[in-house]
Parts: C-alpha cells; sequence; structure tokens
C-alpha cells in the first residue's frame, strides 16, 4: 500500500489521479497514524516551504517523516516535498527535515555566486526540460524503462545542493547545473513533477510502487 501524504501544502490531486490511473492501491491521508502501515510514501509539495514545514510540525508529520526514514521506508519526495527532506532552504530562512544533508537555494543565490547573467533565464523554471543521468544513476531501478534526455515537467525557484553529490542520479540544466532527481538509501526526490510529465512521468512513479519487486 502506498501512502500519501496530505499536508495542505501538497499536490495532492494530480498526483491522486496519477496513481489511480497506474492502479495503485494507495491510502491519503492527513493524518499520520493512518499511513503507519504503508509500505511507501509519497511526499509531494507545492508552495512555500516555511508554510509546508509549519503545516507539517502542527499535522504530526514531521517526526512520521524522519520516523519513517529511519525504519527505511521508500519515501518519494515530489517539487517542494524533494527540497524540505533537505535541512535548510533560503526560502523564509527554514529549517527543514534534515532526513538528508544539504541545503535549498533560489536561482538568483546561484547565478551570482557562477557569475551567470540572471536576466537571461527566467525565475521561476516553468515547462519542460530533458534530465541527464548521471554515472551512478547507471543501475537505477527508479529509471527502468526511461531514457536518458527525457522531457519533465518542472516549475520552481529554489535549487537543490546536496552535500553528497553521489545522492543526486540526475540533472537538467538551467544556466547552471540543476539537480532533478535524487537517492540516498530508501530515500528519492524528483525536483520535477512526474505526474505531470505524461508518459514518461507515469512510468517513474510505478517504478517507485514497485521497488524490491513488489506489486501495486
Amino acid at each position: 500500500m502506498i501512502g500519501i501524504i496530505d499536508y495542505n501544502a501538497g499536490n495532492i490531486k494530480s498526483v491522486e489521479r496519477a496513481v489511480t490511473y497506474l492502479g495503485i492501491n494507495y491510502l491519503i491521508s492527513k493524518t499520520p497514524k493512518d499511513l503507519e502501515n504503508c509500505d511507501k510514501l509519497i511526499f509531494p509539495g507545492v508552495g512555500e516551504a516555511k508554510y509546508a514545514m509549519d503545516q507539517l510540525k502542527k499535522s504530526g508529520f514531521d517526526s512520521f517523516l524522519k520516523d519513517a526514514s529511519q525504519s527505511n521506508k521508500s519515501i518519494l519526495g515530489i517539487c517542494l516535498g524533494s527540497q524540505i527532506i533537505f535541512e535548510h532552504s533560503e526560502e523564509g530562512d527554514t529549517e527543514c527535515l534534515g532526513l538528508l544533508k544539504g541545503k535549498i537555494q533560489h536561482f538568483s543565490t546561484l547565478f551570482d555566486k557562477q557569475g551567470i547573467d540572471k536576466s537571461h533565464f527566467k525565475i521561476p523554471q516553468i515547462g519542460f526540460n530533458d534530465i541527464s543521468f548521471a554515472k551512478q544513476a547507471e543501475n537505477e531501478a527508479i529509471f527502468k524503462g526511461i531514457k536518458e534526455f527525457s522531457s519533465f515537467y518542472f516549475v520552481h525557484s529554489y535549487v537543490i545542493q546536496a552535500e553528497n553529490p553521489n545522492d543526486v542520479i540526475a540533472s537538467c540544466d538551467y544556466g547552471i547545473k540543476v539537480p532533478s532527481a535524487i537517492h540516498h538509501e530508501n530515500i528519492y526526490a524528483f525536483q520535477f513533477h512526474p505526474e505531470k510529465s505524461g508518459e514518461v512521468g507515469l512510468n517513474l512513479l510505478k517504478n517507485f510502487c514497485t521497488l524490491g519487486g513488489e506489486s501495486c
């Protein structure tokens, strides 16, 4: 059973439609206790980091996700959910979940740091962009049936800066190298929206749900 976390800040409906289309057994809830027996968790997100963390704390999903991570449940963060699994976000100077080591910085911060003229790029990045695989992604089960340079739908102003570069299994180019897919042990994260990326995105979601040979 797949658990979908509803914390009033997630892109819940489109994720729900996607897993329904795939025929995946799932449970969606605003209450951590309801999802305790789920084998895998999908942690979507759209919006602002500080508000999202406030909602997670109010609902108890902050400690729930930390416990789930430590108990080796597979977790998939999507968009904002892919960012607040890290330690800190520049957005609202927000302390995040800290499931993985790293920080989240605005495109402008990174463009300035690298001396890139940000006037050439619209922020947020909105639209489809091709992803390239990292060398360590060669045997990634999450990419089964996914060709390199497949295109996925992005909407974001902030960028993942993982402390361990080996956690980044795919990136896209948007003036800078943008980490787009993360994998560390039982944690996966997509900066893009697989549920809004057509067939290739649905394939990724299906791959997550069948990790370890488990059936959905």
